[in-house]
């Protein structure tokens, strides 16, 4: 029962209720309505003219959201007639009152604004002559406006109201499917700025190197050219990576995380950085780590190393790990045995700020007292069951 009332409605289901609202509206209030005597005497109509006038307000109710203009008419001008005929007496007015309610409330659902508000001031000018013309027994003449707006408005508003948030919900969800494709687009640029800097600076390295000994060590050159070869091949296959991840249904491999930091320490030394990794674990299961977290950890050091092949080659480094049950932290030191030049066009440290201000977490960079560079961050996280 309750998935039945939780479902969404279908096409079907929905004419189906209005079917049911028409037969109850019309069959049953209006034409019980038309059937009451006057108040104070009076020629009776016929029952035919009385079940034919709760019909011919309420059966349109059927139809309402196919022609919600046409409905809200004529429900208005089969009420006025009713009531200036005396067909209902004005006491019995709250029967065609719901049979316009609903009428009005889906003609401002499905209608624009400005539209469905004219045809219903249109329509209570109407139905507020017909009330000026009975009145005498529930309201007075110059009443009559007053309560022709309680019998069109609230269904008015509610359904107003109802497009509206409508309407705020549709807006609402462009703007995350924007926020959405932007935090995409960012992850997708953050991911190959870090392979193309870290596979770039390896390449640009080895190519002076071979520059420099191609004439005076030909066996040098080619050794530089084979690293030269295995980075760009590195780099293609991790790009490929990224930019699958953008295709609909494609495979591509799991993101890189702290099972790979001991490869990037391999890759590293080929640019003239000895590159320690010292990864503690202080959890039981590895997988405890969302792979998010371990992403941003390697790519820290992989931005880290990076920076110190640029800009303090050839040079020692030490990258420390700490993956405890609550957060990674994240330390990268290089002895500094030259100066480090960080350039202020460079977008390595901002990447590496944003991956943990993204997480919630702590980041610092700067030289080092002793000489060198460090590079401190803190990821927490939540465990994955």
């Amino acid at each position: 029962m309750g998935s039945l009332l939780a479902r969404r409605l279908r096409p079907v289901d929905l004419y189906l209720v209005d079917g049911a609202l028409a037969v109850v509206v019309g069959a049953a209030l209006c034409a019980y309505a038309a059937l009451e005597s006057p108040l104070h005497g009076g020629v009776r109509e016929p029952v035919w003219a009385s079940v034919l006038t709760g019909l011919v307000i309420g059966l349109p109710v059927a139809v309402r959201r196919r022609w919600p203009v046409a409905v809200a008419v004529l429900v208005s001008l089969a009420a006025a007639a009713a009531l200036v005929t005396g067909v209902i007496p004005n006491f019995a007015a709250a029967a065609p009152a719901f049979a316009i309610g609903l009428a009005f409330y889906t003609l401002a659902v499905a209608t624009p604004p400005l539209r469905s508000l004219v045809c219903a001031v249109a329509c209570l000018a109407v139905v507020s002559v017909a009330l000026a013309l009975t009145g005498g027994d529930l309201w007075s003449r110059t009443g009559a406006v007053g309560y022709g707006a309680v019998m069109i408005a609230p269904g008015w508003l509610a359904g107003w109201s109802v497009r509206e948030r409508r309407a705020l919900a549709a807006r609402q969800g462009e703007q995350r499917v924007v926020q959405a494709v932007t935090e995409e687009r960012l992850r997708v640029a953050r991911e190959l700025h870090d392979v193309v800097a870290h596979t770039m600076s390896l390449i640009v390295v080895k190519a002076a190197v071979a520059n420099h000994v191609a004439d005076a060590e030909p066996g040098e050159t080619r050794a530089a050219l084979r690293v030269i070869e295995e980075a760009g091949r590195a780099a293609l296959t991790d790009i490929r990576r990224v930019l699958g991840a953008l295709r609909e249904g494609a495979g591509y491999a799991p993101a890189p995380g702290l099972d790979e930091l001991p490869r990037l320490a391999e890759r590293a030394a080929i640019g003239g950085v000895d590159v320690h990794v010292d990864v503690r674990r202080d959890v039981p299961d590895a997988g405890a780590v969302p792979e998010s977290v371990g992403l941003a950890a390697y790519r820290i050091v992989q931005e880290a190393v990076t920076n110190v092949v640029k800009h303090a080659a050839p040079a020692a480094c030490r990258a420390t790990v700490v993956v405890a049950p609550d957060e990674v932290r994240v330390e990268v030191v290089d002895d500094g045995r030259r100066p480090v030049r960080m350039s202020g066009h460079g977008h390595g440290l901002t990447g590496m700020r944003e991956r943990v201000t993204l997480h919630g977490g702590e980041f610092s960079a700067g030289p080092r007292s002793g000489g060198g560079f460090a590079v401190s961050a803190r990821l927490p996280y939540r465990a994955v069951a």
